[in-house]
Order: C-alpha cells, then structure tokens, then sequence
C-alpha cells in the first residue's frame, strides 16, 4: 500500500532541513512546492538587494533600480487612523480643482461657476449665465402694395409696386438662471429665471407706406426694442416616489409649447402653470393658465409697458411615453382661447391692428376651443410627428356679417422620415380648412393661437419665412411671418385669430444631409394651394381666383465649428414660383419671389 502524500513530503522536508550549509554558496531558493506543504516559509524576496535571487535563463544579471516616480507632485494620503480611507475636499463640485485643475472665469467650455458647473454659495445654490448674439441678414421679395397717397415712381398706376426689400437685425439675449436644490437625480427646489432681449433692425423697401403709414418717412425704417421674454419663479412642490416623479409650480412670464411642432400655441407669456410627471416620467402633465402680452411689431418681443392684452388662454395637456408603441410619445390637449379685445388698437407703425382692416372692421371678440392629439416619435426606422386639432366655438360679431357665427374649423399635419445612414429624406402633409361662404353664420376657416411651426423646412421655406400682404384687401397679411396658415389676420403678435379664411393644404418632401459632424444640408420642396379661395374673393371683389398658391424650393446649409451649439452659421435660399391663385392675387409680372438668410449665432 502506498504511504500518503503528506507523510512523504513531510520526511523530504525534513531530510532537506537536516543537511549542512556552506556559508560560502548563496542563500538557497525554497521550490514553489515546498512553500505549499506549509512547514516552511515562503522566503521574504527584496527587489532592492543587490543580489537578485532569480533571472531568467540565457539572460545576463540585471542590477535593480528604483524607477523615477510617475507623479512627482502627488500627496501622500493622510494615515488611515487619522483620516479614514478618503482625502478631505471642500464638496464634489471642487474634486477637479484640488487635483490642480483650474480654468478662468470667461472658458465656458470647461468648469465655470458663472455656468452652474458648481455652486456659487453653499452646497446647492447655482448660478447659470447665458449671452446670446443672432444676427440676420436677409434680402428678399414680397409682393408690395403702392401707396395710395405717393410712391417713389412717379406716374406709376400699378397696384404692386417694386418687391425688393432688405432686413438687418442684430439681438443679444442675456438670461441669468438661479436654482437652488441639488439636481444630480431630481428637479432643483427653486428656480429664478430673467431673460432680457436687445433688438435693432434695419428695413429698406423700394415702396413708402410699405413699413410706416406716414409716407414722409421714407423707405427705410430703423428701430430698437428690449423685451422681457422670461422672468419667473419655479417652485417644486414634492416627489411623489422614489425616482423623484414631481410636482411643480411655475409663475411668471415663461415659454410654453402646446405640442411637439407649434402648431398651436408656441410663446412666452405671463401664466401660471402646474406641471409635473408620474410612473417614472411615462406621464407627463400640464395645466397652464396664461394672459397675453401685446408685442413690439418690429421685433417681435413682448412689450411690458403697455396694458396686458384682454386675451386669456387656458391649456390643459397629458402626455404618454411608448404609447401606442416603444420610442413614440402621445399627447392628448384641450386649450380654451377666450378673447375680449373690443377696443381698437394701433401698432408703432401707425397701422391699425384689432380690429383687423378686413370686412365690415368691427370690434370683435371670441371664444373658442381646441381639442388636439398629437404624437411624436418612431416605428422601428420610421420617424412619425402628427398633430390634429378642432376649433369649436362662436364669435361676436362675425368678420364680414354684424351677427354671431359658430366656429368650426380643423387642422391636421404629418411628418414621416427615415434615416439611411448620415441621410434623413421625409414627406410632409398638412391640411388647414377654408371657409367657403363669408355671408353665412358659419366660419370654418382653422386659425392657431400663435403659431410658430418646425415643420416642412420651416423658416428656410418661402412660405413659412415670410409675411405675404393681401393687397387690395385690407390691412392684413394672406400669410403671417413665421407661420404656415393662410388666415387673412394683420399679424400674429398683435392681431386677434381669423376663422373667416381661405385654408391651406400642402404636400412637400425634403431631405437633410449630415456631410460631417460639424455641418449639415437640407433641402425641401413644398406645393402649396388654398383650401377654399370663396372669402379671399370676397375680400378683394375678384372673381375666379385659383387654388394654386405655388411651388416653394429651399436649401439650407448649416455649419457648427466646435461641434456644439456654441457657433452656428446658417444660410438660407428659398423661391416662390406663383400658381394660379397667387397669379390673380399678385399679377404675373414676376415669375419668381425670392428669400435669402444669413443667420449668424453666437452662444456663450
């Protein structure tokens, strides 16, 4: 029987401890084996003794040095028994700034205390500073009336004169936010925020009258405006779980969007509103509250010296994330827009703005409600935004009659994208209904709050970039600056909501182009008619006029040096090319309207 292998490694040790030493030969390595029997010890091995007790085979000896340090300048940490496993600091913010990194107050690209990187008093008290350059040089052409009193072409009889205009306008945006509460997982317990805007502009037109009613002005307009675009306070009200759902509280003059493009309601206004969100954030809410402001025309900022306007809009909206399906987000609105502005109102221009210089031109006011779904998000590799609303309500008196008419209006828009790589190409649809009858106690053209759509290319489009003048009809425009509805109002910053209009439908596809990480181009082409042309008939004593608004083309190029929001240069072009309908408004002495955009941002 064979003895066990602990009983025979055991003698083996104890024969090798047994033999004799020679002091003279070095000092003997214990195999790795003998160390695992556990009699002997491993021996203790010093790196810095000048004898090095193993090297490899076939290689010479190789005296040890110490290796020069990798950090020079690193501290020692403090005894464990002194100060625990970690280094003091001054709070989580500063970590950097004990290491040695330290930036200057102006670099917003790293650490800034100006920027809300950390606080400025105390532990949760933070201070964020935004400055804002946009500057816009644009040239274009609209169609632009002759005015009644002179023109600067002598004998000219011709109801459109010269189209050619230019626009030159510089805004600087400071806002300062001041929030309190530490925001790493959950929203901060207070929040102050003011933001003030600076415009000048410059319009140069070839007509008098075309920019202010007196004609001894002249044909180029200067004028400075500061506006107050936010001023409020945002209270937290509580957490409602553990991963921080919330209630909040908001008050002041704050920016608010009724959906996902702005289709309906995009401003900032005075209000009031709760807001908040619930099983964690697939709910969201809001219930808003919110009294107009009367804007500078030619800037269009928010005019706090002059009397709130008597125009109340109460908003009511519930989101839904992945509903009815992962990556796509539902929104449900009810939005009442009670109007009461029966006394008559001039602009700084001197043109008269409420009531709108359309039809019988008598003071009228309103109440109407929309009721909205709109969703945004993706099927798969489809990217999905629609929005549909409903206009129910009745105004006193009607816009070409001096009874009631019931309001019953509706809208509906879609954007459908796919990517393919570093290319996105879309479609777009839209459709804004048309009243067909301006003596009937029915007004069914569809007309917004205060529109400011991201949509079928935006302000690139023609279309949507300019403000179209109805001319023989009045004081008002057949398409509002920054807006997509065809709704006969003098203007969306002072005048009151039309429901006696033509419509719009439109149909356009486009396409964006990442060519690199720093810019983008992008392309749209959009065909554009009038739901019903009944009222702009009536409007203008014209008969037969078509439906074929035109053919909008644009491109846009954008570049971001730094990757970032920081600098972004735009330029723009965009072309009108008259359909019938915009033929027999305007006449066809010209084939082509045109609208060019340099757009310069600079962000600090």
């Amino acid at each position: 029987m064979r003895p066990s292998t602990g009983l025979a490694l055991s003698a083996l040790a104890l024969a090798i401890a047994a033999a004799p030493s020679h002091a003279a030969a070095p000092q003997a390595i214990t195999p790795h084996w003998m160390e695992l029997t556990g009699l002997l010890p491993a021996p203790t091995y010093d790196p810095r003794h000048s004898q090095i007790p193993r090297r490899r085979p076939g290689h010479p000896y190789v005296p040890y040095s110490e290796p020069d340090p990798q950090n020079p300048d690193a501290v020692d940490p403090a005894p464990v028994d002194m100060a625990g496993e970690f280094l003091p600091v001054p709070d989580r913010w500063r970590i950097m700034e004990g290491l040695g990194f330290k930036h200057p107050w102006f670099d917003p690209y790293n650490q800034n205390v100006l920027k809300g990187d950390k606080p400025i008093r105390g532990e949760d008290e933070f201070l964020s500073l935004t400055l804002i350059a946009d500057t816009i040089v644009e040239p274009r052409s609209i169609p632009t009336p002759v005015g009644p009193q002179s023109t600067t072409n002598p004998g000219s009889l011709d109801v459109l004169g010269d189209i050619d205009q230019l626009i030159l306008a510089q805004t600087l945006i400071f806002s300062a936010d001041y929030y309190i509460g530490n925001t790493t997982f959950k929203p901060p317990e207070n929040e102050y925020r003011a933001t003030l805007a600076l415009n000048y502009n410059r319009v140069h037109t070839e007509e008098v009258r075309a920019l202010q009613i007196d004609p001894s002005l002249g044909t180029t307009r200067d004028d400075a405006f500061l506006g107050v675009q936010e001023l409020f306070w945002d209270h937290h009200l509580r957490d409602v779980s553990s991963r921080y759902d919330f209630d909040s509280f908001r008050i002041g003059i704050q920016p608010f969007n009724s959906d996902f493009r702005g289709f309906l309601f995009q401003d900032s206004q005075p209000g009031i509103r709760f807001f908040g969100n619930r099983d964690n954030n697939r709910w969201q809410y809001n219930i808003a509250w919110f009294r107009r402001l009367n804007k500078d025309l030619n800037s269009g900022l928010n005019d706090v010296t002059r009397r709130w306007r008597d125009d109340d809009i109460l908003i009511a909206n519930l989101y839904r994330q992945d509903w009815p399906k992962l990556g796509f987000t539902s929104q449900v609105t009810a939005v009442y827009n009670r109007n009461r502005e029966d006394t008559p109102f001039f602009d700084s221009n001197g043109f008269i703005q409420r009531p709108s210089s359309l039809g019988g031109e008598r003071p009228r006011t309103y109440d109407v409600g929309y009721v909205g779904y709109n969703g945004d998000g993706h099927f798969g590799r489809w990217n999905l935004t629609v929005s549909a609303y409903a206009a129910v309500g009745r105004q006193s008196p009607g816009t070409f009659i001096a009874g009631d008419t019931d309001i019953r209006a509706g809208f509906f828009a879609a954007e459908v994208s796919r990517d393919f790589d570093w290319i996105r190409v879309r479609g777009s649809l839209a459709y804004a209904s048309g009243d067909d009858d301006a003596f009937d106690d029915k007004s069914t053209g569809y007309d917004a709050i205060f529109e400011n759509p991201i949509f079928a290319g935006a302000d690139t489009s023609y279309w949507i970039r300019q403000n179209v003048p109805l001319i023989g009809g009045g004081g008002v425009a057949l398409a509002q600056r920054n807006g997509l509805l065809a709704n006969l109002r003098s203007s969306k910053e002072l005048g009151q909501s039309n429901f006696d209009n033509p419509g719009l439908r439109l149909i356009g596809i486009g396409a964006d182009f990442d060519l690199t990480p720093q810019s983008r181009l992008s392309g749209n082409l959009n065909h554009l008619w009038f739901d019903k042309t009944e009222i702009l008939e009536t409007a203008r004593n014209q008969g037969g006029i078509g439906r074929s608004i035109g053919t909008d083309v644009s491109v846009a190029y954008i570049w971001r040096p730094f990757m970032t929001q920081n600098i972004v240069l735009r330029l723009s072009g965009a072309a009108l090319l008259p359909g019938d309908g915009f033929k027999d408004l305007y006449g066809d002495r010209h084939s082509t309207y045109y609208s060019v955009l340099g757009n310069f941002i600079f962000t600090f």
